[in-house]
């Protein structure tokens, strides 16, 4: 058992070091891929604002060819005012006005052309980037859990099957949280920032220019900006941790949650509670929190209603939430069986939470008849500690 159990172990280092090796060269691709795309998406920023030049010049140089071509046909009829000189000026000029409006012509073909490549290749390689931060979160996982829990052979036949499950699942939704929090970082204030930093630049190109009417305009502007920058920042942090749980309670956050949820959405939502209001730990009402939370994310993200529900019923020793949309809905027998979708993970992240507060969760959904999440939790309060 022992020299089997130090095959085992070797197996699985000589294992981990390979999908390190491998790992590593999926960033050095997945670094590669986005300088590709960032080089892209400039080359494609630069086309498309030549583009519009070029459309501006086919224009105003179509309007001087038509007037050249009028002025030929005026100095053409009229020989008594007109000399020979004249003509032959006015068919120059329409001549030369024709063929650099047909090479301007042909510039814009070429331009529209690349245009609609580089927009073809930024996507491919958006996607290919996309799909290698997904392998490089899913060996990060195997990794880490291969160099934790299975790298005591003797420890993991003593382990329960059930407890490696789990440590596994605990380490993939850290990641999947981490991807989450750096998307919202990147798709939010960083990309706030770095447009206040092209807008830095034009202002600098006015001063150059003198032109202070507009700086003060553009500056005004950017103190918008920044503000609204500090605002996306502020809920970025209030997503990692609402601070108001430990100062307000439960209830008051998730008020306030659903209130900004329905104004960013544009979804009508009523929040209402039952029972004698009691605090929790500060671990339970954030996993509470966490868990409305995720599944007002899954009805705006899946469900695509008009009206959702969120009531939480205080009971003796238990709390019950229930989250109701009348929106697609699903197919529940159906969607257990595809585990892997993106729309089974966020409810299947959802079970797991309340499986580890000891609770239970129900679905009811059919199509185009809404879905509706039952969650029961014991909160094993005290009578006399409420």
């Amino acid at each position: 058992m022992e020299f089997q159990a130090d095959a085992i172990d070797r197996v699985i280092k000589n294992t981990i070091d390979v999908m390190e090796s491998s790992k590593y060269q999926i960033y050095e691709i997945l670094q590669v891929a986005r300088d590709e795309l960032v080089a892209l998406t400039k080359e494609l920023q630069r086309v498309m604002e030549e583009t519009d030049e070029t459309l501006q010049k086919v224009d105003k140089l179509e309007l001087q060819y038509h007037r050249s071509r009028i002025r030929l046909t005026e100095v053409s009829r009229d020989f008594v005012r007109y000399s020979e000189k004249d003509i032959r000026i006015a068919y120059e000029k329409a001549t030369e006005l024709q063929l650099e409006l047909m090479m301007t012509r042909e510039r814009e073909a070429y331009l529209r052309t690349r245009r609609d490549e580089l927009q073809l290749r930024v996507r491919s390689v958006e996607n290919s980037v996309e799909r290698a931060e997904s392998i490089g979160s899913q060996m990060s996982v195997v990794l880490e859990y291969l160099s934790g829990e299975l790298g005591q052979v003797t420890r993991i036949v003593e382990s329960a099957k059930n407890r490696q499950i789990i440590g596994l699942k605990i380490i993939l939704a850290q990641e999947e949280e981490r991807k989450r929090i750096a998307r919202e970082i990147h798709d939010g204030p960083a990309q706030m920032l770095a447009n206040l930093v092209l807008r830095t630049e034009i202002v600098e190109r006015m001063l150059v220019k003198q032109e202070f009417g507009l700086v003060q305009d553009e500056v005004l502007d950017l103190k918008g900006q920044v503000r609204y920058s500090l605002e996306e920042m502020r809920k970025v942090i209030f997503n990692l941790r609402p601070m108001a749980l430990d100062d307000l309670g439960l209830i008051p956050t998730l008020r306030k949650y659903v209130h900004d949820f329905e104004e960013k959405t544009k979804i009508r939502t009523s929040f209402e509670t039952r029972g004698k209001e009691y605090r929790l730990s500060s671990a339970m009402e954030a996993a509470v929190y966490r868990l409305v939370q995720e599944a007002l994310s899954n009805a705006a993200k899946h469900a695509y209603p008009s009206y959702v529900l969120v009531e939480i019923t205080y009971q003796a020793q238990l709390m019950k939430i229930v989250v109701r949309d009348n929106g697609l809905g699903f197919n529940v027998q159906k969607m257990k069986t595809e585990q892997g979708s993106r729309e089974s993970f966020g409810l299947l992240g959802m079970r797991e939470r309340v499986e580890l507060l000891e609770g239970r969760m129900e679905i009811e959904s059919a199509e185009n008849q809404g879905t509706t999440i039952v969650i029961h939790i014991p909160t094993n309060v005290e009578k006399g500690k409420e």
